[in-house]
């Protein structure tokens, strides 16, 4: 059994050991030691790398007893060896692993709710509940689990007795046989194997950065620590930059921006009325029975649709509108009363390069060849 250093002491960052095995593995080595300060990966938790001698350290597995490292040069039987941690990847696990346990904690016992799945991945760790929370539960629940954080209290990890442990609550996704590794942590108590920090102080920040609706309960993507602290600022860099493009302070973005969505709501409906009445112009030019090819300079996609069929159902002709758009040209084809465009559709995307589609009545898409003398050539031909 290799002697596990991190669950006495997370904050051994380089020790010694002797290694005990060394075999080719697949992507390396697998090197045993008769101790350890890496923590293979399990519980959520990824594993720890660094240094083995002069051996980088890629992947740390378990299989309950026998902790096996896998590296990327063997290492001699029988040697002693000098191991160092990537401190600064052990320490961010800490700080997520630590700050998840008081919220998870919280949130069990605020609402109920249990910790069904947790992993500590990039950019946010990712836990599950296993029942679903209003926004006003999980910002109270945030608030209550920084206060612990503030309140700056020892974190204690310890295997009680089996007596002590009969008569002890604590929290676990599953049924647990033989010795199990509690962790208190702000309020919470938890059977867990992992690192965590000393006190609720160096946690620094718990943020809950989403959350949804997930399975039975919610999914929620959370930042702790340093990570915190860095989503929080890059979203206030990015709320100040959006501030000063709609000239509102950080606090009143959503008013600024629902008045723009209101503004553009009524941007919209003026320019389909001038589509329409720019569509009704183009008809009213147009020659019965005939069919034709417009240049509309200003109009959008949809206003190329406006004008094709107000055309054809004033000239009972087809009709294709073009103007500057897509991959070079923009077009819109409808079909005359009880016609079909989609060959004319599939023949002008094959002839120019374009792309797009529809049903028989009407079709719409872009041209990359952007020649619209071409284009109008071979539009009077297959119309």
């Amino acid at each position: 059994m290799t002697e596990k250093l991190y669950e006495t002491d997370s904050y051994v960052q380089v020790f010694t050991a002797t290694v005990l095995a060394c075999t080719e593995a697949s992507g390396g080595y697998a090197v045993v030691l008769d101790r350890t300060a890496f923590f293979p990966e399990g519980g959520g938790q990824p594993c720890d790398t660094g240094r083995l001698g002069d051996a980088r350290v890629l992947a740390v597995h378990t299989d309950g007893e026998t902790i096996t490292h896998t590296t990327d040069a063997p290492l001699p039987v029988g040697a002693a060896v000098e191991g160092v941690i990537d401190w600064p990847a052990r320490l961010d696990a800490m700080q997520q692993h630590t700050g998840e346990h008081i919220l998870s904690g919280t949130l069990h016992r605020l609402y109920g709710a249990e910790n069904v799945g947790f992993h500590i991945g990039s950019p946010y760790v990712r836990m599950d509940t296993s029942i679903p929370l209003t926004a006003e539960q999980l910002a109270a629940a945030e608030a209550e689990a920084n206060a612990a954080v503030r309140a700056d209290t020892p974190v204690r990890c310890y295997v009680p007795d089996a007596e002590t442990l009969a008569a002890t609550e604590y929290r676990s996704k599953k049924e647990l046989e033989g010795p199990v590794r509690l962790v208190e942590a702000g309020g919470d108590r938890c059977a867990c194997c992992g690192t965590h920090l000393a006190r609720t102080g160096e946690v620094g920040l718990i943020k809950i950065i989403s959350a949804q609706h997930y399975k039975s309960g919610m999914r929620l993507a959370v930042a702790c620590g340093q990570r915190a602290y860095e989503a929080v600022a890059a979203a206030w860099t990015d709320a100040e930059s959006t501030g000063r493009l709609v000239s509102a302070p950080v606090g009143s973005l959503t008013d600024a921006v629902t008045r723009l969505q209101n503004g553009e709501a009524q941007l919209k409906q003026r320019l389909a009325a001038l589509q329409n009445a720019l569509a009704a112009a183009y008809a009213a030019a147009a020659e019965p029975g005939k069919p034709c090819t417009v240049w509309a300079e200003w109009a959008d996609g949809d206003g190329l649709r406006r004008i094709a069929m107000a055309i054809t159902a004033e000239t009972g002709a087809a009709c294709c509108a073009l103007a500057p758009g897509g991959q070079g040209l923009a077009y819109a084809l409808a079909a005359a009363p009880g016609g079909d465009v989609r060959a004319a559709c599939k023949a002008l995307n094959e002839a120019f390069a374009g792309r797009g589609g529809g049903k028989p009545a009407f079709c719409q898409g872009s041209l990359a060849d952007a020649d619209e003398a071409r284009v109008r050539a071979f539009l009077t031909e297959i119309l």
